[in-house]
């Protein structure tokens, strides 16, 4: 009597079995190395082939697991180039992957990450409630700066694919049709936004960055804020860098009670009237020492009283380098507020979001790197998900591979 098979062929819609069409090879990276398998393709004339052992192996029907992905993006953030990754994870994990594999696997896990993050699934560990400072005052800071950041632009977009079909020509035989060509950039540069949520030690952060414009951005503070329920804080501070779009979007959407300009980017400005006024002198170190001293102590108003006088004086050009210290300050007088800053203990400066943007766009920028918009947002959104402490959120839980 013929024994009955183990496992019996599958059935079409009209539930009449498949064809046995032979086994044929599989094969799947893992941080072990790459595992071979033998599965059966089974076949249908109206229907095409299947192998359901892929659906079993692996859901999402990848060819890399999610422990060589995991890794590859850990390395990724260290790296100077896909290269350099591929290497590193041949050398410590022997586990052989091209550049460009690497790259696609990158950039693609980025964008997923992405759009968990406009989901709302990728909430970090803490809300504003956990965010108290020694004198049981519950407080959180906002930062928000833009980034320039290195992109292909149109022009080089048609250079590259010109030169990819000379070579496809060049190879005498026929070639799959090349895909349908991206749009570039219309710039080399672009203006990234990121935007940070921390607490008085920095222990608790929540970083995220876009690539679109002040609107998205504003949203996206506002995504972010009602995920960590920041309007729960008893104190909301900003501390940005004057740009009027930020000032903007942060009273557009009521997201803090006090808004400061950075203290330090306030120095740069006053530091370029020195240096144009009096030139390397002692007697403008003297000057600018004076009126930072001024705004910390006592505020906008003595400092105007200040520079008006000293403004009256000068002549030519430096007297225009004066106006446009004068223009600076009188936009953002509402903003310098250090007097109070310091009594009530907040910080006057914008240096943890200005270490955030050099951190989320390490890997992007450097010689000879261009990126296209989206894969470059990618690629920063996995540095941010580390910034965030949402690292192990993602693999372990929100992994699409695993849902």
């Amino acid at each position: 009597m013929r024994r009955k098979p183990l496992f019996p062929p599958p059935n079409n819609t009209t539930g009449v079995p498949l064809r046995h069409k032979g086994r044929q090879p599989y094969s799947i990276l893992t941080v072990n190395g790459r595992l071979r398998l033998q599965r059966i393709r089974w076949h249908d004339a109206g229907e095409g082939s299947q192998t359901p052992l892929d659906r079993v192996l692996d859901e999402a029907e990848r060819v890399i697991s999610e422990g060589v992905r995991e890794m590859a993006c850990r390395l990724n953030r260290g790296s100077t180039s896909f290269q350099q990754t591929a290497e590193n994870l041949a050398r410590t994990a022997h586990v052989e992957a091209s550049k460009e594999t690497l790259r696609q696997l990158i950039e693609s896990e980025g964008r997923r990450v992405m759009e968990a993050q406009c989901r709302g699934l990728l909430n970090p560990d803490w809300e504003a409630n956990d965010c108290r400072t020694e004198s049981g005052q519950t407080r959180v800071y906002l930062g928000v700066d833009g980034v320039l950041v290195p992109l292909v632009t149109d022009d080089e977009k048609q250079k590259r694919r010109a030169k990819v079909k000379v070579k496809r020509k060049q190879r005498g035989r026929k070639c799959r049709p090349l895909p349908p060509r991206k749009t570039g950039a219309d710039q080399q540069y672009k203006e990234f936004k990121i935007i940070t949520f921390y607490d008085e030690e920095q222990e608790r952060r929540y970083v995220a960055g876009t690539s679109g414009n002040h609107t998205i951005a504003g949203q996206m503070m506002q995504r972010m804020a009602k995920q960590i329920r920041f309007s729960k804080a008893q104190e909301k501070i900003g501390n940005i860098d004057g740009s009027p779009w930020i000032r903007n979007e942060i009273e557009l959407h009521g997201l803090v009670d006090a808004l400061g300009l950075d203290y330090y980017h306030l120095r740069e400005n006053v530091q370029k009237a020195r240096l144009t006024v009096y030139g390397t002198t002692p007697a403008g170190e003297t000057w600018k020492d004076e009126i930072m001293g001024l705004f910390y102590e006592q505020g906008y108003n003595a400092v105007w009283e200040r520079l008006i006088p000293w403004r009256a004086a000068l002549r030519g050009g430096k007297r225009e380098a004066a106006d446009t210290l004068l223009n600076y300050v009188a936009e953002r007088r509402e903003m310098i507020r250090y007097p109070e800053f310091r009594k009530r203990g907040w910080q006057i400066g914008s240096g943890p979001t200005e270490a955030q943007c050099k951190s989320a766009t390490q890997r992007l920028k450097g010689r000879g790197r261009r990126w296209d918009r989206l894969n470059a947002q990618g690629v920063m959104a996995l540095d941010c998900l580390e910034s965030s402490h949402a690292w192990n959120l993602y693999w372990t839980t929100l992994d699409p591979q695993r849902n």
